[in-house]
């Protein structure tokens, strides 16, 4: 389970785990499962369609189409991996570092199933720090699969339009398996060392957010800026598709910070609550950075600052009262505005889509802001009364947290993207780019 104090709910009520049997299967909650089918189509509908919109209308004519087919691309090619292995190395419980392949090939997922019914799981199950869930472990790994596929898929907007397809592709096998799923083990894993540390991260700050951001830094820096950059036009070619792709975003994002509560109860509705608040600050915010520095607020400008104020509320979503999500979206809008304008510009590199600017620098926002504004009876049960409470204590773990996760992902990030390189190549030809990859990756193009 996704937080401290690690307990679960039974019959409508929040137990710790040293009131259960840690390896006696519990009986399915069904509010809690029907809450959980419906995050995880929410969640995974924040990709397709949603990022492959909100991406797809921020690129140039030429590239729509490719910009598209990433996300769908990647949709497809991160559940076959998370299924395969991903899964197992990420929640089973093998070693504080990293899981095992007990899981691989989801074998024994169905090992609760008795005379065609089906029983909770145990998270950790035979370990000191083992989680009844009231949910099936079908529900669990596949809401899972929808966070492994849209962290890839966030970092495409880094290296947008000059990316071989192909390169890409392998990119995200050996991603998710050397960086996505090793992170997620540490943080949301029982046995992880990350956990361990007292860090909290309620839907994805670190193993989401700073993850993907700083890959996508990595992978800017490694391919290089785009062929006409500063000189050629490269607005959007359709901020229509943007703003639909951002709104289904802001909804999948429930289903992405509530569904993190693992049941139908007040966390989720708190939870859920405070990414709405967030969400706004961030757009407000900023708008009004963006209006009192241009003179005008942009489309592109608010609906950045919304996915701003989501990105930095999903570590916290769980842990802060309303107000601590208000101050969190403001300051995320605002710092996001400068991340993805100024820094970019004065440290040179092409950010396509601001992948750092707004998942990085947000992810790194919210993740330090929790240790800062938690409220410990959201988090408090019989085992942890006190919960999680905002302190200098919990800052010192949130940011070690932070710091591990950009290390391991900067070093790894760059060796799969240097060995890709030498093995097949990563960036397009200078022709390929200058007619676009619609036309030279896929053979179709947007009439």
């Amino acid at each position: 389970m996704r937080r401290s104090g690690l307990s679960v709910m039974a019959a409508g009520a929040l137990l710790p785990v040293s009131a259960m049997a840690a390896d006696a299967p519990a009986a399915i909650d069904t509010g809690d499962t029907a809450w959980m089918l419906i995050s995880t189509a929410l969640v995974l509908m924040m990709t397709v369609p949603g990022l492959a919109l909100f991406y797809g209308g921020m690129v140039r004519k030429k590239n729509v189409l490719a910009t598209l087919i990433q996300s769908f691309a990647i949709c497809c090619i991160a559940s076959l991996v998370w299924m395969v292995a991903g899964y197992s190395l990420a929640f089973s419980n093998g070693t504080p570092w990293i899981g095992d392949l007990s899981r691989a090939l989801l074998n024994g997922v169905a090992a609760n199933f008795h005379n065609g019914v089906d029983s909770a799981f145990t998270l950790g199950a035979g370990t000191a720090a083992a989680v009844p869930m009231t949910i099936p472990e079908s529900v669990y790994m596949m809401f899972q699969m929808t966070f492994a596929v849209i962290t890839p898929a966030l970092i495409t907007g880094a290296y947008a339009e000059r990316m071989k397809f192909s390169s890409m592709c392998v990119f995200t096998i050996f991603w998710l398996l050397l960086v996505y799923a090793p992170v997620a083990h540490w943080v949301w894993s029982p046995t992880g060392w990350v956990a361990g540390l007292g860090a909290v991260d309620f839907a994805g700050g670190t193993v989401v957010h700073i993850n993907s951001g700083v890959a996508g830094l990595v992978c800017a820096y490694v391919l290089g800026k785009r062929r006409g950059i500063g000189t050629d036009d490269m607005s959007p070619f359709n901020l229509t598709y943007a703003i639909i792709g951002a709104s289904l975003l802001w909804v999948g994002w429930f289903g992405f910070n509530a569904g993190s509560a693992l049941g139908a109860n007040g966390r989720a509705g708190m939870a859920m609550l405070t990414t709405q608040l967030a969400a706004a600050a961030g757009g407000v915010a900023w708008m009004a950075v963006e209006w009192a520095r241009t003179g005008k607020p942009t489309a592109l400008g608010i609906i950045s600052g919304v996915v701003a104020g989501l990105v930095a509320i999903t570590p916290a979503a769980g842990f802060v009262l309303p107000g601590g999500a208000v101050v969190i979206g403001l300051i995320a809008g605002a710092v996001c505005f400068w991340s993805a304008t100024w820094l970019k510009h004065a440290l040179g590199y092409d950010d396509s889509l601001d992948a750092f600017g707004v998942h990085g620098t947000g992810g790194i926002i919210g993740a330090l802001l929790t240790g800062v504004l938690a409220y410990g009876p959201l988090s408090a049960t019989d085992a942890n009364p006190s919960g999680t409470v905002g302190s200098l204590s919990q800052l010192l773990a949130q940011a070690e947290a932070v710091c591990v996760t950009i290390v391991w992902c900067v070093i790894m990030t760059f060796v799969i993207l240097k060995v890709l390189d030498r093995v097949m190549g990563l960036r397009v030809s200078a022709e390929e780019e200058l007619e676009g990859l619609d036309t030279t990756m896929h053979g179709e193009r947007i009439n």
